[in-house]
């Protein structure tokens, strides 16, 4: 008999990473809901931070896109690596305009952490990959 991954992992594990997960997924289609409706306060921020307004809609649509392979499980890596980029690039922004370390230009990295840290607790064969040791 072989075990699966949902087996090999201990159910609160797997409970957290779902948990995890389900914030960054309902925290990033936020956002994304926020970009496509062009709602003045994120056009007026996206101005602020050096982007034009007509970037709005379209970081919405990749966003959101993202954020969908990232929500079902088969896509989940390849959404993570696309989120982990689009991440990097508001840091990148947060970085260049001088934005609060803490606060504003890290928060990206603290929301890809999250991001794998769900995904790395609810999937056994990520965790094969990259295992911990104490």
């Amino acid at each position: 008999m072989t075990a699966t991954a949902a087996d090999t992992a201990p159910k609160r594990m797997r409970w957290a990473g779902h948990g995890l997960n389900t914030l960054v997924i309902l925290f990033l289609l936020m956002d994304a809901t926020m970009k496509l409706l062009r709602l003045p306060v994120v056009v007026e921020t996206t101005a602020q931070i050096g982007w034009p307004a007509a970037s709005v809609v379209p970081l919405g649509i990749l966003l959101l896109i993202c954020t969908a392979l990232y929500a079902f499980p088969r896509t989940a890596v390849l959404g993570a690596v696309l989120l982990t980029a689009y991440l990097g690039g508001a840091v990148a922004t947060h970085a260049r305009i001088g934005s609060p370390l803490f606060s504003h230009t890290l928060f990206g990295v603290y929301l890809g952490i999250v991001l794998w840290g769900g995904l790395y607790l609810r999937d056994d064969r990520l965790r094969r990959l990259i295992p911990y040791r104490r």
